[in-house]
């Protein structure tokens, strides 16, 4: 993002350096700086809560949703089987997966061309978790960033212990909460409740599964923290190259805000300044620790923690809201409001258009899938003066948990005057998850046999219950015109 860049590089922070030269939570020695976010507070944060208390509920409780008798979500990488929507995948579905992550990477790539870093700041679960819980929980444990501070510079008293040791243990006792349900997502509902209430020894793998991403979960949401976002995770460093100027972003105007300067109440033209006066509340609220005023960096979330800080101030400087907010860098350049831009209006078209696509992939997919092939070598029998035969192979995919017991029916035109002979069986019985195959006869009155090949139907039943249907081709005599 050369524009935005051009811009940044113009401001310095107060050691000298460029604010590029190295990350916010890093000294220049490579050592970690600890960032102690200043209690955020403000109409935003407010709805981020809301936000997030949608995403808890949504986390807790869909692991025990179940549709047609499957979990609706479950990705048992082990097993290699994935439940979406109630619906089983299975490495043979491998094409959807594909499409999934096709439409994956395109919604990543226009989202974010459109509207930013918006999903980090709402609604992804590293955010969400560590700024809508963990930090809570942290501010109520050991109070604002200030307290922290002090906390920290305190030797180990016994005070300084307690406080420290109930921080820890809430931690990890969340942590434990969400690893739990974590493996619900993987293992199943069922499966995670009998691990808790069955003895250990029964389940051993599981158990330790527990521990282990207990003890992930633990780690960085009490140490690792924002570097998950800034070191880790590569959408920060994607979105460079994915945002240009029309781009919605958490962005400081620097057109209204420089020069900066100091608050006076009764301030003359002569020591007039921009409406910035300094303050450095929005970097005290960063939870990554940088200035936005430098411009869009990889380092932001568009927590829009600063947003309401500055908002804050604007108001206790009798000064307009909006010094930061949302904007594109033409918007500030040409001082005109965020729009919902044609770009954007497109890009959202085309989202709804994949996501519908995909859905509809989804729903559609069959949980039995079958071919059928006539058999090679052989083109029809006859069966006394007055019938035709031919003989096909079945090939039926089970895509579900359940064994099923499988008919065959003539359906279409057919349905009714002619019908099927399996050999060797009344059912075809396809195992759970597996595959089943069969051989059977077709037989039809030479008067519904029109011509060298008819197509036909067939349906596959369980019990009453029609599955699916296959078309295939019934081969009659040279001289049938």
């Amino acid at each position: 993002m050369n524009t935005t860049k051009s811009r940044a590089d113009q401001l310095i922070t107060e050691d000298g350096e460029s604010f590029r030269n190295q990350l916010a939570t890093v000294d220049a020695k490579g050592k970690r700086k600890w960032i102690y976010a200043l209690k955020p507070k403000g109409k935003l944060y407010n709805i981020r809560t809301i936000v997030s208390l949608v995403f808890f509920g949504l986390f807790f409780t869909l692991p025990f949703i179940k549709l047609h008798g499957q979990p609706l979500f479950l990705f048992n990488i082990p097993e290699a089987e994935f439940i979406i929507f109630g619906k089983i995948f299975w490495p043979h579905d491998f094409f959807i997966f594909g499409i999934i992550m096709i439409t994956f990477i395109v919604f990543i790539v226009l989202f974010t061309a459109a509207f930013g870093r918006l999903f980090c700041g709402w609604i992804c679960p590293q955010t969400v978790f560590m700024e809508m819980l963990f930090r809570k929980l942290e501010y109520l444990i050991e109070g604002d960033a200030p307290r922290q501070r002090m906390l920290k510079q305190e030797g180990w008293t016994a005070h300084k212990i307690r406080v420290k040791l109930t921080k820890h243990l809430v931690f990890y006792l969340m942590a434990f909460i969400i690893a739990n349900y974590f493996l619900a997502y993987i293992i199943g509902a069922d499966e995670l409740i009998k691990i808790i209430t069955e003895p250990v020894g029964q389940h051993t793998v599981g158990f330790f599964a527990l521990l282990l991403f207990s003890g992930i979960f633990y780690g960085v949401y009490s140490y690792f923290r924002e570097q998950a976002c800034t070191v880790i995770c590569p959408y920060g460093r994607l979105q460079g190259v994915l945002l240009d100027r029309n781009s919605m972003i958490v962005a400081y105007d620097h057109k209204r805000g420089e020069p900066r300067g100091k608050f006076r109440k009764h301030a003359d033209e002569s020591t007039a300044h921009g409406d910035c006066i300094d303050c450095f509340h929005c970097v005290k609220v960063c939870p990554t620790g940088i200035d936005i005023r430098n411009g869009t960096q990889m380092e932001c979330v568009g927590c829009t923690a600063c947003i309401d800080a500055c908002n804050e101030i604007m108001d206790a400087t009798g000064k307009p809201r909006g010094l930061v907010r949302y904007a594109s860098e033409n918007g500030i350049e040409d001082k005109k409001p965020l729009r919902y831009t044609g770009r954007m209006k497109f890009y959202t078209v085309i989202l709804i258009i994949l996501g519908t696509l995909l859905t509809f992939l989804l729903i559609s997919r069959k949980d039995v899938d079958a071919s059928i092939v006539r058999q090679t070598g052989i083109l029809y029998q006859e069966r006394g003066t007055d019938s035709l035969s031919n003989l096909f192979n079945i090939s039926i995919e089970n895509k579900t948990i359940n064994e099923i017991p499988i008919q065959l029916r003539l359906e279409g035109d057919q349905k009714g005057k002619g019908y099927v002979q399996l050999i060797g069986a009344e059912y075809i019985h396809v195992k759970k998850s597996g595959m089943g195959t069969g051989s059977f006869f077709v037989v039809l009155p030479r008067s519904e046999v029109h011509k060298v090949k008819n197509r036909i139907h067939i349906g596959l039943y369980q019990g009453d219950k029609k599955i699916t249907e296959v078309g295939t081709n019934f081969m009659g005599p040279f001289g049938v015109r």
